[in-house]
């Protein structure tokens, strides 16, 4: 599904990934998930924050190492956080948000050409190499991102998968459209 719902300016990610997915999932009749991520930079005070995606394509990873400036001899000067907020909602529901972050610190130069936005100046705690170095296995297992969506994935089957079963005759739901489940006992959603 493409498009672009409401987005609320907010300096929490999970206040913006929470109205994005209950707005999106009212306009489409659906459930959705909307994903939202910051860089939070501990020596700019947070910044950009929750406008990562926005001061990246402004001003790219070299003005924020500039910004940084002098700042930096020590790696603790450095400490950064990548935070990502995946919400979940039904047409009629409330949102559910799963919340995940990988610490680390920003390099004094961009490495690396793998990933997007800020990976080639963020290197994670416990290694030498950015984000933008690390191949897609490494980066996929401690990334922020995988954090909060397997978060989802493991609460969504406890929700789901012990509740339904495939419906291999494609019953209809009462609203008459199809959904491929049906209910076969009484599980308490958790």
């Amino acid at each position: 599904m493409r498009g672009k719902g409401l987005e609320i300016q907010s300096d929490d990610i999970v206040e913006v990934a929470r109205f994005a997915s209950a707005d999106a999932s009212k306009k489409y009749g659906r459930p959705l998930i909307v994903e939202d991520t910051g860089l939070f930079i501990d020596a700019l005070g947070g910044f950009p924050g929750p406008y990562a995606s926005f001061v990246f394509r402004s001003i790219g990873s070299e003005a924020i190492l500039r910004l940084l400036g002098g700042k930096g001899k020590e790696e603790e000067e450095r400490r950064a956080t990548f935070r990502s907020a995946v919400a979940y909602c039904e047409p009629a529901g409330v949102p559910m948000v799963f919340r995940g972050s990988i610490v680390g610190a920003i390099a004094k130069r961009a490495a690396g050409r793998g990933g997007f936005g800020f990976d080639p100046i963020f290197i994670p705690a416990g290694h030498r190499h950015t984000m933008a170095e690390l191949s897609i296995d490494e980066k996929c297992r401690i990334s922020h991102r995988a954090e909060a969506v397997t978060k989802f994935g493991e609460w969504y089957v406890r929700l789901v998968g012990n509740v339904y079963q495939p419906n291999l005759n494609d019953s209809r739901r009462a609203d008459g459209r199809r959904h491929g489940f049906i209910r076969t006992d009484t599980g308490s959603r958790t």
